[in-house]
């Protein structure tokens, strides 16, 4: 087995034994595996060991792999970097998942400009759950006018949220903010009457497992599978 093999296998390990000691099934937590600034064939090896879901931070980047990639079979795009206004066509003609809606202005282009002969687009909206300066993300107390404006637009399919809590250095740290996001998860899952509003998109490669006990629905890591960048 190949390093990259490895350290896929050691990922999917963590969020196993993650979800089995909060009580969860292993299955209840996707990995989104971030593939910025790697190339289409180190997608391609990842994706040859069962993985089907990739994250993008970079439009123009990820446009190329996933050309260069649309032979296989399967594979489903999310992007989940800051969207500008003058990027949201080529995101929606060709990714299947927007993690970091935060403005209504960005939902209502993407809602336009996804082809008709293309799957709805499935959002998550981007929270600043920890009102970090740096970080995009609508702030908590605006999050839920946002869903029920963006839900409303027709060619997307609100999923949920998504969280980039700052660096935390202890594990009770992350745990405190990750359940920050859960509470206003559920808050708004239960006033939205959505039944599709079932992702929870939080945890990265140094803090997956207190994302998981915490409610996480789907981790993004890049770094605990490629390598450092």
């Amino acid at each position: 087995m190949d390093e990259l093999a490895k350290r896929y296998q050691a990922v999917r390990e963590r969020i196993t034994q993650a979800a089995l000691q909060a009580g969860r099934s292993p299955d209840s937590v996707q990995l989104l595996v971030v593939s910025k600034t790697f190339g289409a064939d180190k997608v391609a090896q990842v994706a040859a060991l069962g993985q089907r879901d990739f994250g993008e931070n970079y439009v123009q980047e990820a446009v190329d792999k996933i050309t260069a990639l649309q032979g296989l079979p399967g594979l489903v795009w999310h992007c989940i970097g800051p969207l500008q206004s003058n990027k949201t066509r080529p995101v929606a003609e060709h990714f299947d998942w927007v993690h970091s809606l935060d403005r209504l202005k960005i939902a209502q282009r993407l809602s336009e400009q996804r082809p008709a002969h293309m799957p709805p687009l499935q959002v998550c909206l981007q929270v600043n759950i920890d009102g970090g300066t740096s970080k995009a993300g609508v702030v908590p107390a605006e999050a839920l006018a946002l869903a029920q404006a963006v839900s409303a637009l027709p060619r997307l399919v609100l999923r949920g949220l998504m969280t980039i809590p700052e660096p935390a250095e202890s594990v009770e740290t992350q745990l405190a903010v990750h359940h920050q996001a859960q509470r206003l998860f559920d808050d708004m899952k239960a006033a939205l009457h959505l039944p599709q509003f079932d992702t929870l998109s939080m945890g990265m490669s140094s803090d997956l497992e207190a994302a998981v006990q915490a409610g996480s629905s789907m981790v993004r890591v890049g770094t605990a599978v490629f390598g450092a960048r």
